[in-house]
């Protein structure tokens, strides 16, 4: 009689200590960087809103609208240079300060085509 042998082997791995999985470093996330995004969601939130109420008022822009949409304006540049100011430090994460530059970055295209839009 002669045995079979199977073609499903069982490997087992010996249990080794992983320390590929783990990257310590030094790295943080800038406050500037943080700062930056924050006031680049609240720009572009505003800017959202401010439209989509204008259209629910019949295309007539209220003066809050106006007046808000100009405290983002500023909010949206001082959150680009936060954004460049920290995208320039050493040793950081570089996630906080590319959202905070992309939407500060929209939230201004976003005011100068509605400024061309006026003057059309």
């Amino acid at each position: 009689m002669s045995k079979k042998k199977s073609k499903f082997k069982l490997h087992i791995k010996r249990l080794e200590p992983v320390r590929d999985r783990f990257m310590f470093t030094d790295n943080r996330h800038p406050e500037k960087g943080i700062l930056s995004a924050v006031l680049g969601c609240i720009s572009v939130t505003t800017y959202i809103l401010a439209v989509v109420f204008t259209y629910n008022n019949g295309g007539q822009a209220l003066m809050q609208y106006a007046a808000a949409a100009f405290v983002a304006a500023i909010f949206s540049v001082a959150g680009l240079v936060l954004g460049i100011m920290s995208r320039f430090e050493k040793d950081i994460f570089k996630l906080f300060p590319n959202i905070g530059i992309i939407l500060n970055s929209l939230a201004v295209i976003f005011v100068v085509f509605l400024i061309v839009l006026n003057f059309l």
